[in-house]
């Protein structure tokens, strides 16, 4: 959702009340909010031209290799296609939702390359403590989260590996959990078959279960409808050699600020 924002943001400011804005000059635009791309291409159409001064614009298209949104984050192969957009120029503000299809994809070697990002290691811990009672909080942060790691294996499934090192101890207790990751009705993850195991021995059936369905529910899109987005994942597919997730976006203009 952030590389989204950046890119709407980025949008927003394309369109002039003179009606300004190209190809290029968007993809120099977005380029510029981007930590690195190896490859980026930007379509704008519309018809009649006169629309964009008017703050139309019928489809924005945005394809890319190689995008670093983030420091630490790469996308293998990134695509963005938007229905139309109405702005108030004056603004900078929507006038009517909009709404977007992505599809991305990310290696094995992007997925462990984010692992290691600073920002997302802070997520995984705030989740992991978002999954305990506060006691059992309160104990965790005590503990550093050291080399996070994916595999992606065949049949849909991944194994996530990470060591819990409680600060000023030299021991380490290694977590690795594979599951089958599911999408459930777009909007939250499943994590079938889900194993856990803590130094080699796997943790009880209940209690992975109840790991399962507290991760389910802190992952549910509906939790971004509150600030006027709805996000819907289409497809979520995993093979040995990459991840490629496919979503649906909208942003609603903010009624309260028209």
């Amino acid at each position: 959702m952030e590389f989204f924002t950046i890119l709407l943001s980025s949008l927003l400011g394309l369109v002039s009340p003179a009606g300004v804005v190209v190809d290029r000059i968007a993809e120099s635009q977005i380029r510029k909010q981007l930590v690195g791309a190896e490859q980026l291409q930007v379509r704008i159409d519309n018809a009649p031209n006169y629309q964009i001064a008017q703050g139309r614009i019928d489809r924005i298209l945005i394809a890319g290799r190689g995008i670093v949104p983030v420091k630490g984050v790469r996308l293998e192969r990134f695509e963005l296609e938007t229905d139309a957009i109405a702005l108030d120029l004056k603004r900078r503000k929507l006038t009517q939702p909009l709404q977007a299809g992505i599809r991305a994809s990310l290696t094995q070697d992007d997925l462990n390359l984010a692992l290691q990002s600073p920002q997302v290691t802070a997520r995984l811990k705030n989740l992991s403590l978002q999954l305990l009672t506060r006691s059992q909080a309160r104990q965790a942060e005590r503990y550093d989260f050291l080399n996070p790691q994916i595999t992606l294996l065949p049949q849909n499934r991944a194994r996530f590996e990470i060591e819990l090192q409680e600060q000023g101890d030299p021991a380490k207790l290694k977590i690795v959990a594979e599951a089958q990751p599911q999408i459930i009705s777009g909007r939250s993850l499943q994590l079938n078959d889900l194993r856990i195991w803590a130094n080699g021995q796997e943790s009880p059936k209940q209690i992975t279960e109840a790991i399962a369905n507290l991760i389910r529910d802190r992952l549910d899109l509906r939790r971004l409808e509150a600030s006027n987005t709805t996000a819907r994942i289409l497809t979520l597919v995993l093979n040995p050699s990459n991840l490629e997730i496919a979503a649906f976006v909208q942003i609603r203009p903010d009624v309260r600020k028209q």
